[in-house]
């Protein structure tokens, strides 16, 4: 087996790299926080939530970083991608690859540093929070851990596979022909939970349970097929379901019955806590340019319009920068678009 790490290894990194190493692979957790590095150092990641394990983990600082990898995990944030991706260049082997884990619509801008023959993108499927330095809560039903696969050009079958056994240490990996439907299922999911979620100040759950959060959210999700059918993507399945199927609408019977299925759809991730509410809790930059924020890019581009997406963007910066906070109150916030 080769080298491999994760770079970025906060919520997400840990719990993967303590199943990794768990059953039987290596992986080194590499993450600025040098507490949360020292607590893994001497105490091992300690999973709880759904599960409950302490794993022996091999983690390092990226300034302790030495050697060539061969399969580099990257699960860091968008915002610093291009310094990142040219600074990891540097520490991939000679058919080495990048695998991104991030939100949004991260391989192009991936590939055009280290070429599509070097990029594989991958959809998680389940969430994590850092609950203290070298503890992580998993926040999803161990049933319902997945992740889906896809790879760009150049990608060999041979490397594809060694990828996919790595990830297989958690759980199951599903190959993706469809790369950016993939990605646009998920960034549906992203923009409409994450993006709501750190809205009203809460966990999944709070989004698809609340009568009047609900409401916003198909709109929401009604937008984000819009715009990814009009960009040419055709929607992958998250985990068997039809998400264009279940949620897409073009009347108000429709849009009730897409309305009522949220809670019954999200019931296994519903205490799944926003990336970018966690982030705003520790003071720090989100990633809302990456999720809500690519939507309506996107719509710019192809001429559909997003008010709903440009409302929870406007939101969450007002909570970066202080003039908001997220709380329930502000689904009200959107009380003009539900006339």
């Amino acid at each position: 087996m080769g080298r491999n790490a994760i770079y970025g290894a906060g919520s997400l990194g840990t719990v993967l790299g303590a199943y990794i190493t768990k059953n039987g692979g290596q992986i080194d957790l590499i993450n600025r926080n040098k507490a949360h590095v020292e607590a893994l150092k001497t105490s091992g990641a300690r999973i709880i939530g759904t599960v409950d394990m302490t794993v022996p983990v091999t983690s390092y600082t990226p300034d302790e970083m030495s050697g060539k990898y061969d399969i580099i995990l990257l699960m860091t944030k968008q915002l610093f991608n291009k310094e990142v991706v040219t600074t990891l260049n540097d520490f991939l082997s000679d058919d080495g690859v990048i695998v991104t884990l991030q939100n949004g619509l991260p391989e192009p801008g991936i590939a055009e540093i280290v070429g599509t023959h070097r990029t594989v993108g991958c959809v998680v499927e389940w969430g994590a929070t850092l609950s203290a330095p070298g503890e992580c809560t998993l926040t999803s039903d161990p049933a319902s851990l997945s992740f889906h696969m896809g790879r760009m050009d150049g990608i060999t079958d041979e490397k594809f596979n060694e990828v996919k056994a790595l990830l297989e240490l958690m759980c199951p990996v599903h190959e993706e022909e469809n790369l950016i439907g993939a990605r646009w299922s998920k960034l549906l999911i992203n923009a409409t939970f994450s993006g709501l979620g750190t809205v009203v100040g809460g966990v999944f759950g709070d989004v698809s349970e609340n009568k009047d959060a609900a409401k916003v959210a198909v709109r929401c999700m009604k937008e984000c097929i819009d715009v990814g059918h009009a960009a040419g993507a055709k929607f992958a399945p998250v985990q068997g379901k039809n998400i264009t199927a279940l949620f897409y609408y073009k009347n108000a019977l429709k849009r009730a019955f897409a309305t009522f299925l949220i809670p019954i759809a999200m019931k296994k991730h519903r205490a799944i806590e926003p990336s970018m509410l966690q982030d705003l809790k520790k003071g720090k930059p989100c990633e809302i340019d990456a999720i809500n924020g690519i939507v309506c890019e996107w719509g710019r581009k192809c001429g559909v319009a997003t008010p709903i997406n440009d409302k929870i963007v406007e939101i969450v910066k007002k909570c970066e920068s202080g003039e908001l906070k997220p709380e329930a109150a502000n689904i009200k916030l959107f009380d003009d678009f539900l006339k």
